[in-house]
């Protein structure tokens, strides 16, 4: 069987005033090489994606990191200028995605914007600039440093007896690669929290009624899926459900949602 194909919603970005839609390559690699899947990458669009269309095309999404966070209006807040930079064609198309891939059972796996979008999909919101409240680190990627620095794993996250992530990485203390400074603040109905930082900040979670792989980390095992062990057994564990997903539909056709959808 040829190897399956995951959907992967790029961010709109600006070179030489042309519009691009780009997905880092890090993210690439990690689904090709420590998960052996291949990529579609899903153009960010505000209107005119059909989101049934691109799902019957693929057998899982993994939805990316981004410089870019979402807009607060979509979970009940105001937009603050430091609240940016916002790319609103992202969120038209990943969030979409990740309710709809949820409803249909596809497998996904959702990495540091990707957590976010994935609780506000389903009804959490977000706190901003995190390292301004007390008792809280500073999450945010060091300045003036090279790449492999700036990913360095050098957190600690503790993952919960029991869950999910535990039966990937194993239960108790990981070390992993957390950059950010926005994260979940009120966790979305159908969330389960399945790690967090030593200051209390959530760093995982599950889809509590997925019937499919649903995974969102707040870190980004993709930079080191090759060497790093858990980041690696994060990518084989999501590969492995979407293999399971293919195998599924590969002796007939997927059905049309198109046409089931309610």
């Amino acid at each position: 069987m040829s190897r399956p194909i995951v959907a992967v919603p790029a961010d709109i970005r600006e070179f030489d005033g042309v519009t691009w839609h780009a997905v880092q390559n890090q993210y690439i690699r990690a689904a090709v090489n420590a998960a052996d899947l291949m990529v579609l990458i899903v153009p960010a669009m505000e209107d005119g994606n059909d989101i049934d269309a691109i799902l019957d095309r693929v057998d899982g999404l993994l939805v990316s990191g981004s410089a870019s966070n979402v807009h607060p209006s979509l979970y009940g807040q105001v937009a603050r200028e430091s609240d940016g930079p916002f790319d609103l064609a992202r969120d038209a198309t990943s969030l979409p995605l990740i309710r709809r891939a949820i409803d249909r059972a596809i497998p996904m796996l959702a990495i540091c914007r990707g957590i976010q979008e994935l609780n506000v999909a389903l009804g959490g919101t977000l706190a901003s600039e995190i390292q301004e409240q007390p008792g809280i680190w500073d999450h945010r990627k060091p300045q003036n440093v090279d790449r492999d620095t700036m990913y360095s794993i050098r957190q600690s996250v503790f993952v919960k007896d029991g869950s999910c992530l535990a039966g990937i990485v194993g239960p108790g203390e990981v070390q992993v690669n957390s950059l950010h400074r926005q994260a979940i603040a009120d966790t979305a109905p159908r969330l389960q929290v399945e790690a967090v930082a030593e200051d209390g900040t959530i760093e995982a979670v599950s889809v509590i009624d997925a019937k499919a792989f649903a995974v969102g980390v707040q870190w980004h095992p993709e930079y080191w899926a090759e060497t790093d062990s858990p980041s690696r057994k994060l990518f084989a564990a999501f590969g492995d459900a979407v293999r399971d997903y293919a195998a599924l539909w590969s002796s007939c056709h997927k059905p049309n949602y198109r046409l089931m959808a309610p």
